[in-house]
């Protein structure tokens, strides 16, 4: 079994999560469940799978967490313990199913990073000296000569101006790992996605990598005071972000998870590209020299598999503020699951994203035709057609009840003059090799619309036969009975097929549709299995009892406004 690590960024939590947030984590979570299927487990499974581990978490040892707790006077763990606890929440909410939360605050973590930091000092891959520069104070995060002129001299963020600062710290040796990290790039072209943002990085590199400082030194400020202390050096704290990239590595770093490193991939957001795709893998491979230099145990620290860094959300074509107000909060998205359900908000945000390189746009007309197309058109009307016509054609003692297939898998009409044909087999076999490939690149818009494409094809198939023209014709032609339980058999299987494709979104409806049905696909199972037409042990049985499912989504009225 292929090992798959999966992680998100940790989140500040010096304010409350928003769509950002929840987005980055629905990415981990889909992507999870995709590989859990693939693999061979349960999607719905809430507990940790061998081969495939998902973390996320949050990051507090931040000035800003501290000067936030002094406004809401509350000291910085009290507030850090509540804003958690509203991450936590609000990836409850959308359903995200992680196997691990860390919180830097805790002391497995923190007793990890001083180990490694220990031993990076050891090394001489960490030395103390002096730091000048331009200094992000809403990132916290110092800047290059370069990027800093690029920027104008302004926050890429916030727009406010950059600081200057000069200060003693602690440094990391960058610039010793610059053809190495060349090299790699070299050697992985996968190791940073989509290819705009792999550019993006190639293109900073060409301007060189200076040393960077890990440090902050420690003053009467209270807001400098909270962090990981310097091993050896009580006068400095760790910075935050070399604290936080830490997480990755000390969440998974006991004898019970080591195997699961390194991390398939990385996904965060495009602001946090360079930490993660140049100083990360830099820290990584000097973790790893320790072990030739001074005989530590950090010679399995290797590199992670992908960095893959998506886009911003806008909000109806402007850049969501909060001084506009327009911020995606997690009370706009309970406002739109309540009216349109999760698995519509889950469905809108995996399939229109910013996966790639562009922004986009969380647009209440888009949400609606998106909704209506996919959802309410597509898979929920489908397979309401499909049961409503076995209920009608081929009772049971409830509901109706799965018509024999007599050993046919494909339909074509060639024969009697026409075109079409229809080899469900290999129709349904291509839409799981195309969520498969999809998986390989992290593409989750491509993985599900191979279950949207595969309801499409349906819908067209029971257009070119007509089912409920040919069961007008089997009282004068019983034979045409057979042919019409086929033909429905073959919609069916098809539209269970499609279920198990689009589960990975759709985690509350599709299991709806499975119990109606009775087809839920058991552990074990890996995709390619879970997706055999006909014949396989996941497949629709003939005599099977058939119900119609509930109402799965409701076509939504464009002209409604949008819910408050």
């Amino acid at each position: 079994m292929t090992t798959r690590y999966i992680t998100t960024p940790i989140y500040y939590v010096n304010d409350r999560p928003h769509i950002g947030h929840c987005y980055t984590t629905l990415l981990a979570d889909a992507l999870t469940r995709a590989e859990r299927l693939r693999q061979g487990s349960s999607v719905q499974s809430a507990t940790a799978v061998p081969g495939v581990f998902f973390l996320t978490g949050t990051d507090e040892h931040a000035d800003k967490v501290v000067t936030s707790a002094a406004a809401h006077n509350m000291t910085a763990i009290q507030w850090a313990d509540r804003n958690a606890a509203e991450f936590a929440k609000a990836f409850a909410f959308m359903e995200c199913r992680y196997d691990d939360f860390i919180r830097t605050t805790q002391d497995r973590h923190k007793t990890r990073v001083t180990e490694y930091v220990t031993a990076l000092i050891k090394s001489g891959a960490i030395y103390k000296g002096s730091y000048e520069g331009w200094y992000d104070e809403n990132q916290e995060e110092y800047l290059t000569e370069t990027v800093a002129k690029e920027q104008e001299y302004k926050s890429a963020v916030t727009g406010k101006p950059l600081v200057r600062r000069t200060e003693p710290c602690y440094f990391f040796k960058l610039s010793a790992f610059a053809q190495r990290i060349e090299a790699h790039f070299k050697a992985h072209p996968e190791f940073v996605q989509p290819e705009a943002r792999r550019n993006e990085v190639l293109g900073r590199l060409r301007d060189g990598l200076n040393d960077v400082p890990i440090s902050r030194p420690v003053t009467d400020d209270p807001a400098t005071q909270f962090g990981i202390r310097v091993p050896g050096d009580e006068q400095h704290r760790i910075y935050v972000w070399i604290d936080a990239l830490f997480n990755y590595l000390s969440v998974v770093d006991t004898d019970e998870r080591r195997a699961l490193w390194p991390a398939s991939v990385h996904i965060i957001a495009k602001d946090i590209l360079w930490f993660h795709a140049v100083i990360w893998p830099a820290m990584l491979m000097a973790l790893q020299d320790t072990a030739k230099i001074n005989a530590t145990r950090f010679g399995f620290v290797g590199l992670p598999g992908t960095v893959y860094s998506h886009a911003y959300w806008v909000r109806e074509g402007r850049k969501m503020s909060k001084s506009l107000g327009n911020f995606v909060t997690i009370e706009v998205l309970e406002a739109y699951a309540g009216k349109y359900s999760l698995d519509a908000v889950r469905w809108y945000m995996l399939t229109q994203g910013p996966q790639h390189a562009q922004d986009a746009d969380f647009s209440h007309s888009k949400f609606v035709e998106v909704f209506n197309a996919d959802l309410a058109n597509g898979i929920g009307n489908c397979a309401s057609r499909v049961a409503n016509m076995i209920e009608k054609y081929f009772p049971g003692t409830s509901g109706g009840s799965i018509p024999a297939h007599h050993g046919k898998y494909t339909w074509s009409n060639v024969a009697t003059g026409g075109t079409e044909t229809f080899d469900w087999p290999a129709i349904t076999a291509a839409a799981s090799g195309k969520v498969r490939t999809a998986l390989t690149t992290f593409d989750l818009p491509a993985a599900l619309s191979a279950g949207i494409d595969l309801v499409r094809k349906v819908d067209q198939f029971i257009n070119v036969t007509a089912p409920f023209k040919l069961a007008k014709t089997v009282e004068a032609n019983p034979a045409a009975k057979d042919e019409l339980g086929v033909i429905l058999y073959q919609c069916a299987e098809a539209v269970r097929i499609a279920s198990v494709l689009l589960s990975p979104a759709l985690v509350s409806r599709m299991p709806m549709l499975w119990d109606a049905w009775g087809c839920k696909p058991w552990p074990g199972l890996n995709l390619e299995d879970a997706c055999v037409f006909g014949a396989g042990k996941a497949s629709l049985k003939p005599g099977q009892p058939l119900r119609k499912p509930d109402n799965l989504f409701m076509r939504a009225d464009p002209a409604e406004a949008p819910p408050a």
